[in-house]
């Protein structure tokens, strides 16, 4: 018996004829994937698939694939233009990256099982589209400006040198000047734990701003230095689900950068269909 092809699975929409002719990328695909694209009905609604190699999506190697950081990124890259061209023409579920099913029996056994919470997620982004907003701080920033060029093996030194000339005047100094190294230190521990807070604080309001001004919002846990591809430590890493005719008045809630702190910034993404809002598909690396 010949077994089923492996169908990966993109996106759901509602049936309609507003898919007919599928839709194209604006870039040329990237493979593994993005150059056969077929649709799957099922109970009113319609996944987007594509056949793909069991060498590459069978749950096996697709395990091991999920650990090669460049092949997954070729993957996501695909995905996201698939998703992206499905969501200009209609209101778009995005399934999970690596959504693979057995053929279309197995499509249309995950379009039956998640048939209503894919149904009521079509119903709450109709209309709504993805922003998202990153918040990052420059721990670097010296907050008293001053630098660390003297420190307490100044203090130290000149001690040693006082003793050793018997100089009761030299020890004196020296005393001082560590005392005085001791007080800047702490002087910028309160100045640092000051900013930090303030940073806080600012991330908290903008979180709160920019929530009032959506539909809806995730805070996704704040990303790595190494996958956040930016300078800075990111405190603030939200989602926001808005609809298209308030698209302008979110973004005129953003604050302009003269009025955040020293060493802050605001990036912002999107308009996306709507990753965030939208999670009915089974985990990666899992076949239907």
């Amino acid at each position: 018996m010949i077994p089923e092809p492996l169908l990966y699975v993109y996106a759901v929409v509602a049936s309609s004829p507003a898919l007919s002719p599928l839709p194209v990328p604006d870039e040329p695909p990237d493979p593994p994937l993005g150059a056969r694209l077929t649709l799957v009905e099922h109970r009113g609604l319609t996944a987007v698939v594509e056949p793909v190699d069991a060498g590459e999506f069978d749950e096996g190697p697709l395990r091991e694939h999920l650990e090669d950081l460049d092949w997954v990124a070729s993957v996501a890259r695909a995905h996201h233009r698939v998703v992206g061209a499905v969501g200009r023409r209609t209101t778009t579920v995005p399934m999970r990256l690596a959504t693979v099913c057995r053929g279309e029996p197995g499509v249309r056994r995950l379009l039956d099982t998640g048939h209503d919470p894919l149904r009521a997620s079509l119903d709450r982004i109709a209309g709504m589209e993805e922003w998202g907003v990153k918040l990052y701080v420059d721990d670097d920033t010296d907050p008293s400006g001053r630098g660390d060029a003297t420190g307490p093996t100044d203090g130290a030194d000149s001690a040693g040198s006082a003793v050793s000339s018997e100089s009761s005047g030299s020890v004196r100094a020296a005393r001082s000047a560590g005392r005085d190294y001791l007080r800047r230190r702490l002087d910028d521990q309160r100045t640092r734990q000051y900013r930090a807070a303030r940073v806080s604080d600012t991330a908290d309001r903008l979180h709160a701003l920019l929530a009032s001004r959506a539909s809806d919002a995730v805070l996704h846990p704040p990303q790595h230095a190494r996958l956040a591809h930016a300078p800075g430590r990111n405190v603030l890493n939200a989602a926001y689900l808005v609809p298209v005719e308030g698209g302008q008045d979110f973004l005129d809630a953003l604050p302009a950068r003269d009025v955040l702190p020293d060493g802050v910034r605001v990036d912002v993404t999107g308009p996306w269909v709507p990753y965030s809002f939208t999670q009915n598909a089974p985990e990666p690396g899992t076949t239907r």
